[in-house]
């Protein structure tokens, strides 16, 4: 069982290409997994976090409505926004600038087997590292993500999540708004969901806040979370 996580910082990259890369990644944990069943002294499987930034894209997920995209796919052109129907689970987002995504591509046999127990650790993460800003980022019943303010007229979301699992290895993962353009959000029904609002860390601020910075937390956080130690990194 490795409980180790290579950390992979890919920095600003086309979303076509970062889920490309991810697949291959996915894919080589999955056959590493089948070839040890033959094994008798099975390999461990790698696990990893990709942090990287996306250009403005807006993904579709499988579960999503084409509905909950409100322009057209020649208005998007025009304004240099990719749109794309991807292989996660949820609905409709975006990225951009601004913004930390994070794809942990793991093993849950080296974790645990179970895919609800793992977004709710997806979500402490983001919940621990907005505490270290002073923000009380919180669990939004029968919706995945960190909100600010649930139960209340003022709910909004500051970090959406959707991940694909096959043979307890998972892919795709969450976005932090942290100095996000929100009006990008105005283009979509975000995450299918019509009545609440999009946040980020600047808009709750009311300051700019340093991406690696950010990433520094969830990474530490992440590691607590998952009870993981960090390994060499790839520099992938």
């Amino acid at each position: 069982m490795n409980k180790k996580i290579t950390l992979i910082d890919w920095g600003l990259r086309d979303y076509k290409e970062s889920w490309e890369a991810q697949e291959e990644l996915f894919e080589a944990i999955i056959a590493q997994k089948m070839a040890n069943r033959n094994l008798p002294s099975p390999i461990p499987t790698t696990n990893y976090l990709i942090f990287v930034e996306h250009p403005h894209v807006l993904t579709l997920g499988k579960s999503g409505v084409m509905e909950h995209l409100l322009m057209s796919e020649e208005f998007l052109k025009e304004r240099n926004i990719s749109f794309y129907k991807v292989n996660r689970g949820g609905d409709i987002t975006y990225h951009g600038l601004g913004q930390v995504v994070g794809y942990p591509i793991l093993d849950l046999d080296n974790f645990f087997p179970d895919i609800h127990q793992y977004l709710r650790y997806l979500e402490e993460v983001i919940i621990l590292t907005l505490a270290d800003y002073g923000l009380k980022g919180e669990r939004s019943k029968g919706e995945t993500g960190v909100w600010i303010d649930t139960g209340t007229p003022l709910a909004r979301k500051i970090c959406a999540m959707g991940v694909r699992a096959s043979r307890w290895v998972t892919m795709h993962g969450f976005a932090l708004n942290v100095n996000t353009d929100l009006s990008y959000f105005n283009y979509i029904i975000p995450c299918g969901i019509s009545d609440k609002a999009v946040t980020s860390l600047q808009a709750e601020l009311g300051h700019s806040v340093d991406l690696e910075e950010v990433k520094e937390k969830i990474l530490r956080h992440f590691l607590e979370v998952f009870s993981a130690k960090l390994a060499p990194n790839l520099n992938k």
